[in-house]
């Protein structure tokens, strides 16, 4: 009785309660006869014999094995569908003192993640994969997989899998034993009892080559999945022993951990004092480029938006430049995709005497919107006492804020007056240094010198200046409503 408590007894690893399974605390809440569970359990064991609890981060992303949170009483981190491990590289790097365990499906690390896991075997990265193939994605319905079988009929392969039209069978181990870095690599089986003893060594065997630091480890577990497959939980892991295991091979591809190499510890950080330095933002003298932050308060939080070619992101950017020339801390996040040519596109900028906590900006207090589209996707957000330049001869009727100080100004027209369309969004700059004053002429010359083409230089001299004079000339002290 002693020697069965201490089998079916709960792991150490686990949470004390399973809050997704009220009853029967000494079960997953996983399908009947799914090798989840099982899996869970021998992975929590490994962590209680090597006594790395405490240590233990595990990574988890889309799929079944999301749940682990619900179970492991570890660090539990969530990913994105297939990003376990460029995340677990990211925390392992960070805490190298970690057992950092990617724990994956292969819906998940042998499609969407395939990049990731290639890559981080092949840096060889100290981090242990437990990889739970069951040849079909489960969560989601059924679908085929990677390392669906030949001739099996999933959700999308009705007909089953051909050779011809979805491709082979995807052999994980295999590819990435083809790799120089990792140490070990070994597929295990659930087949019967016997196969799930040796699973539980090769898990803790996988665990404990990461507390000795020998590098990169993957074991590839063959599992049933009798709900998805439409199987009683015994035929499941029939299929397992007979089916699965004849297109994947169980036993050990790569084991080097007697001639592996201690992973070199990460060199120290610098110090802060040294930070200058290393991003040249010192001179010859060993003086500081850049300028003490200003005493001026500033904390703009701008929103530039319009079409694809309008220079948007030209426009945050120049923005950015100057005023880190100024010395303020500044961020500038551009708005990537299909949106860059035609489209709309945006960029968020941000200029402060302070820390800046986040690059987003979603209640903008400067909008700079070269179209009207942009104008009325953006103006709602901005918030009250904002600024508003506008790229038209006036505001839309149904477009104006009294709460807020708006101008519109036709910028693109007195580009082309200046010499060039395309410098509407520097004539647009040259009226917001002269409606706020937020930064020197001198700053901004600065920056347009270094982002820009020498032979167009003269050209964004020439709107600068327009767009302060046009200010100027058309602007009173409360700004035009656009009426």
């Amino acid at each position: 009785m002693a020697s069965y408590t201490a089998i079916h007894e709960k792991a150490g690893a686990f949470y004390d309660t399973f809050e997704r399974k009220a009853e029967l605390q000494n079960q997953t809440h996983y399908c009947p006869g799914c090798g989840h569970g099982i899996v869970s359990k021998l992975l929590a064991k490994a962590i209680d014999e090597l006594g790395v609890q405490d240590r233990t981060v595990i990574v988890s992303p889309v799929g079944c094995s999301v749940f682990g949170y619900y179970y492991f009483d570890t660090g539990n981190v969530q990913a994105a569908h297939g990003r376990a491990p460029a995340v677990a590289t990211a925390v392992k790097r960070s805490r190298p003192d970690s057992i950092v365990i990617g724990y994956q499906g292969d819906g998940d690390l042998a499609a969407i993640g395939t990049a990731e896991i290639i890559h981080a075997a092949n840096r060889g990265e100290p981090i242990t994969v437990i990889f739970v193939n069951n040849g079909i994605y489960g969560m989601t319905g059924g679908q085929m997989a990677p390392t669906t079988p030949l001739g099996k009929k999933t959700a999308t392969s009705p007909l089953g899998r051909d050779r011809w039209n979805e491709g082979f069978p995807l052999h994980v181990c295999e590819m990435l034993n083809s790799l120089e870095a990792p140490v070990f690599i070994e597929r295990v089986s659930l087949g019967n009892n016997k196969q799930i003893m040796h699973a539980a060594k090769v898990i803790k065997r996988a665990v404990e080559n990461q507390v000795k630091g020998l590098g990169f480890s993957l074991v590839e577990v063959l599992s049933p999945c009798p709900t998805i497959w439409k199987m009683q939980p015994v035929e499941a892991q029939r299929f397992v022993q007979d089916e699965m295991a004849a297109i994947f091979a169980p036993g050990n591809l790569r084991d080097r951990t007697r001639e592996a190499e201690t992973r070199p510890a990460a060199a120290a950080a610098p110090g802060l004092e040294d930070l200058p330095r290393l991003l040249d933002l010192v001179n010859g003298a060993g003086e500081k480029a850049v300028a003490a932050h200003p005493p001026r308060e500033l904390d703009l939080r701008i929103k530039v938006a319009g079409f694809g070619g309008q220079g948007v992101l030209m426009l945050g950017e120049v923005l950015a430049e100057a005023g880190l020339e100024a010395g303020y801390e500044v961020s500038w996040l551009p708005s990537y995709g299909p949106e860059m040519r035609s489209g709309t596109s945006n960029c968020h900028v941000r200029l402060a005497n302070h820390a800046i906590d986040s690059p987003l900006v979603s209640r903008p207090n400067v909008l700079l919107a070269m179209n009207e589209p942009s104008l009325r996707k953006f103006l709602p957000a901005v918030e009250e006492g904002g600024t508003v330049l506008y790229n038209g001869s006036q505001i839309p009727g149904d477009c104006v804020r009294r709460d807020v100080r708006m101008v519109a100004l036709p910028f693109t027209q007195l580009a082309d007056e200046v010499g060039a369309t395309k410098v509407g969004n520097i004539v647009m700059l040259g009226a917001l240094l002269e409606a706020t004053g937020m930064l020197e002429q001198d700053r901004v010359v600065a920056a347009l010198k270094r982002l820009v083409h020498p032979r167009f230089f003269d050209l964004d001299l020439a709107a600068l200046a327009r767009g302060r004079k046009e200010f100027r000339e058309s602007a009173s002290d409360d700004y035009l409503w656009g009426a």
